[in-house]
C-alpha cells in the first residue's frame, strides 16, 4: 500500500475515535438529561471506538515500514559465558564480609588528624 492511502487510513481511524469519544460525552449529556443512571456506555460506542484503534495501531505501524531485524545470534557470537550469565559491574572484591568471616584480617591502623596535615 502506498504511504498516502496509509496516511488517510490513519487520518480516517483518528475521525472515527474522535467520534466515538465524542458520541461517549453525547451519550452521558443524554443520560444526565433524561436523570437516568450511567452504567456501561452502548455496545456501538465502545466498538467503534476499539475498531478505530486497532485501525490507528495498524496503520502507525505500516507507516513506520524501515524496521531493522534484531538478530540474538550475533550479540550472543561476540559474548563470552562470563558476560552472558553475569553482569562483571555488580562484582565486589573490598566489602565488609572479608572482615566479617576472616579471622586472620587485620584492620587498617586508624589515621590521625595530624598525619594529615
Amino acid at each position: 500500500m502506498s504511504k498516502a492511502f496509509q496516511k488517510l487510513v490513519l487520518g480516517c481511524g483518528l475521525l472515527s475515535l474522535a467520534h466515538a469519544a465524542y458520541s461517549a460525552a453525547q451519550h452521558r449529556t443524554y443520560l444526565r438529561i433524561t436523570e437516568q443512571e450511567f452504567t456501561t456506555l452502548p455496545l456501538d460506542i465502545i466498538l467503534q471506538a476499539v475498531i478505530s484503534l486497532a485501525i490507528i495501531i495498524y496503520s502507525i505501524l505500516s507507516l513506520k515500514s524501515d524496521w531493522k531485524l534484531i538478530h540474538a545470534t550475533d550479540l550472543q557470537e561476540k559474548s563470552s559465558w562470563e558476560t552472558l550469565s553475569n553482569i562483571q559491574s555488580f562484582y565486589t572484591f573490598n566489602h565488609r564480609g572479608k572482615a566479617i568471616f576472616n579471622p586472620h584480617y587485620l584492620q587498617p591502623a586508624p589515621v590521625s588528624m595530624d598525619s594529615l596535615h
